[in-house]
């Protein structure tokens, strides 16, 4: 899931976009619990750099890192970016000096690395008593963005982590306890919201790098019943208007590293 090549496909500042007030409430919570302005804050697998540049915004001294480099052109082109430094690594393994950072920050990028190495990064980079702060998405019953997937293509191959594992509290204890105080757990939704059923549509199959690249592994025979599943899951979401919408639950989490 951490393959450049996977996040290149498609847009990812159309997902990035979508989900940057998510970023916001991220960096308020690092900064209500440490302030930001003039601490080393670094974003993991940063994207196109909304958590980064909002920080930034607000005085911090910030290292943006993300393994794919075709995200990283995209947030150095964006307004502030050039307060940020950027820099192309993995975010289990960054390559940054240890103890380096106050607050280490990631809008729904890290769940998608091994959990072991990223809490071991993210602990070798953090000075002691240094802020974490990232969210997850939340499994939940019914998911129309990825519910068809599974309908057509079946379960994931045998994996040790899912992403929306960091979204079940037991989950965030086991992995942070033992290092980190104070894990604070904040509940959201966020709204999917599309112009029209064609603009969900071109957003699944042009836009959003997950489903773009599950489209193109997809065996040619299985593109039309993927997409044919995915009207089919949206279409409980129109709306009156025509567009289509529906709420995605979330979490923020906050902890600090044990000094």
């Amino acid at each position: 899931m951490t393959s450049s090549t996977f996040w290149s496909a498609g847009r990812y500042d159309a997902v990035g976009d979508r989900i940057a007030p998510i970023a916001r409430e991220v960096v308020d919570a690092a900064d209500a619990r440490r302030p930001l302005r003039d601490a080393a804050v670094v974003d993991l697998a940063c994207g196109t750099g909304s958590a980064a540049l909002d920080a930034a915004a607000r005085g911090a001294k910030v290292t943006g890192v993300d393994i794919t480099p075709e995200l990283i052109a995209i947030a150095a082109e964006r307004d502030g970016a050039a307060e940020v430094r950027w820099h192309t690594g993995d975010a289990s393994d960054t390559g940054l000096p240890a103890t380096s950072f106050d607050a280490a920050v990631s809008n729904m990028g890290i769940i998608f690395v091994e959990p072991a190495r990223q809490v071991a990064e993210v602990v070798r980079l953090l000075k002691p008593g240094g802020v974490f702060a990232f969210s997850s998405w939340v499994r939940s019953v019914s998911n129309p963005l990825f519910d068809p997937v599974l309908a057509v293509l079946g379960p994931p191959a045998t994996s040790t982590f899912s992403p929306d594992q960091w979204g079940d509290e037991a989950v965030l204890t086991e992995r942070l306890g033992s290092q980190f105080d104070g894990v604070d757990v904040r509940r959201g939704d966020h709204r999917w919201e599309f112009e029209s059923m064609p603009a969900a549509m071109r957003f699944l199959t042009s836009e959003s790098p997950m489903h773009v690249e599950t489209f193109r592994r997809a065996e040619t025979s299985q593109r039309a019943r993927l997409a044919a599943e995915f009207e089919d899951a949206l279409r409980p979401h129109l709306e009156p208007s025509g567009s289509v919408a529906f709420l995605s639950p979330y979490v923020v989490v906050t902890a600090t590293l044990r000094g």
